[in-house]
């Protein structure tokens, strides 16, 4: 069962960390192999998908659509592939920065409990079952959020736990019309149920309400105000955690809705999404530009990033859909990246806020390139791997004669570029007010190593880009046409019942 592995690991990792709360060592060495294992499975999963192509695995031999159904296919393999890696820099990267008293709070056994939830919100083929792992990445995160007691903390989680409460309901409303409506929960099945009724008012309500609970989740426009209240009160390993699996796990629900589900090409939802990812677009790279620090900036422009891979997926054209797709994976790696630095900065410079801070290029040259590598990435200069996200996008707007998104894409890569000058410029360039010296001494080894992996990944992702357009490519085929998902999930040949 080797599709239950990267869901078997991260809980096996947790109850391995509570029943050693006594030893924050062993709770630190438990994490760091654990996300270790973790990508190592997802490795497996996904070189099998790669020479076979898409399988299922059932729980207890319950044949799909009645049984808990798990599925790999190139989407979801690279997802968890890359939650692997990321959960592992920031296993090694909390070595020194999860201070103790978050350790004795619970931050690993929570922790890992979220790599838990992604992942089976990534391997499920049923929509109830996806329900289930947000709530499980739900009360995991803000248990995350709350470690500390800081007020800060807690006014973030309560405006973070109040809407997805609100989306949960929407969530399970959603599925309940769905199955009411067409006896099915598994999504292959659900495929040639909904064929043809796209247009029926059930199905239209159930949608809303699934794209209200997906929306909320990614940080959509106008359901994203908890995002910039919250993500900047954990530690910084939280917020990577945070910034680079939360909300990709909403974008990727909205993607294999409308791809496996219901194809959004001429559906309401279509004009919807493109304004709401537009919107959101507008809102995160504005809100970047008008905070005074460091990871308030980065967490408007996870709002602006989520909105271009929304207006991806509303283009409807294949071209589109891989630049959505190649957006989303390589901006997972950017965001931990730059939260990673950002924590190494604030520990050099004694603060976050821009006001409080300075003097990091002449203090630490080399976390001032390492900053430079994901932040140009992620305003889409070239050679990095935002770059190419951004041009696939462009040109796919251009040529569906979406010249506004067009001009919103390459307008918003401009102000983030502005955010990420103003970053450098009060962090790095101008001087510290007590003077040049760092007030936090030198980073650890346990610091430099993450950051220097990420940004080589980014660095070797954009100069090499020519293997992750060409997977892109082939994931976006693949759920365009996803004839070997449904062989897979039912059998060769199976017959979807209408």
């Amino acid at each position: 069962m080797l599709l239950f592995w990267p869901l078997v690991i991260p809980f096996l990792t947790m109850v391995a960390t509570l029943f050693a709360w006594r030893s924050i060592r062993t709770q630190r060495a438990l994490s760091l192999l654990g996300a270790a294992a973790l990508l190592a499975v997802a490795l497996v999963i996904l070189t099998r998908v790669i020479a076979d192509g898409p399988f299922a695995e059932q729980a207890g031999a319950w044949p799909a659509p009645f049984g808990i159904t798990m599925v790999a296919d190139g989407l979801s393999a690279a997802m968890i592939t890359l939650t692997g890696l990321v959960a592992l820099a920031a296993a090694v990267f909390g070595l020194q920065d999860v201070s103790d008293g978050e350790a004795r709070s619970g931050h690993h056994p929570l922790a890992n409990a979220l790599l838990a939830g992604v992942c089976g919100a990534f391997l499920t083929g049923d929509l109830f079952n996806m329900y289930v792992w947000f709530e499980v990445m739900l009360i995991s995160s803000f248990g995350l959020l709350v470690i500390g007691g800081r007020k800060a903390a807690l006014d973030g989680a309560t405006k973070y736990v109040g809407l997805n409460l609100i989306a949960t309901v929407a969530f399970i409303s959603g599925v309940g019309l769905l199955y009411g409506t067409t006896g099915a929960l598994n999504m292959a099945d659900l495929h040639g149920r909904l064929a043809g009724r796209g247009g029926e008012a059930g199905i239209l309500m159930a949608t809303g309400l699934i794209i209200f609970a997906f929306g909320a989740k990614a940080a959509l426009f106008p359901l994203h105000f908890w995002l910039p209240a919250s993500y900047h009160t954990p530690s910084f390993t939280t917020s990577a955690l945070f910034a680079a699996l939360l909300t990709k796990v909403g974008v990727y629900a909205l993607i294999r809705y409308f791809t496996l589900i219901l194809p959004i090409a001429d559906t309401p939802a279509q004009p919807a999404l493109l304004w709401i990812g537009g919107f959101t677009i507008l809102a995160g790279a504005l809100g970047a530009l008008a905070q005074s620090g460091v990871r308030r900036v980065l967490n408007y422009s996870i709002m602006s990033s989520i909105g271009a891979m929304i207006l991806g997926l509303a283009l409807a054209t294949p071209l589109a859909l891989v630049g959505a797709v190649f957006y989303l994976a390589q901006d997972m790696i950017v965001k931990a990246n730059l939260y990673l630095v950002a924590g190494s900065a604030r520990r050099l410079a004694g603060s976050e806020d821009f006001a409080e801070a300075g003097g990091l290029w002449r203090a630490a040259p080399w976390l001032a390139a390492l900053f430079l590598v994901p932040a140009l990435s992620l305003a889409g200069v070239p050679p990095f791997s935002g770059f190419w996200a951004k041009l696939i996008l462009t040109r796919a707007s251009l040529e569906a004669g979406g010249y506004w998104c067009a001009a919103l894409i390459l307008g918003s890569g401009l102000m983030t570029l502005l955010a990420m000058a103003r970053i450098f410029a009060e962090m790095f360039w101008k001087s510290h007010p007590e003077g040049d010296v760092a007030a936090g001494g030198r980073l650890p080894a346990a610091a430099w190593a993450p950051l220097v992996a990420l940004s080589l990944l980014i660095a070797g992702a954009g100069i090499f880009a020519a293997p992750g357009v060409e997977a892109s490519e082939a994931i976006a085929r693949n759920l365009l046409a996803p004839d070997a998902y449904l062989a897979a999930v039912l059998g060769p040949g199976a017959e979807v019942r209408p």
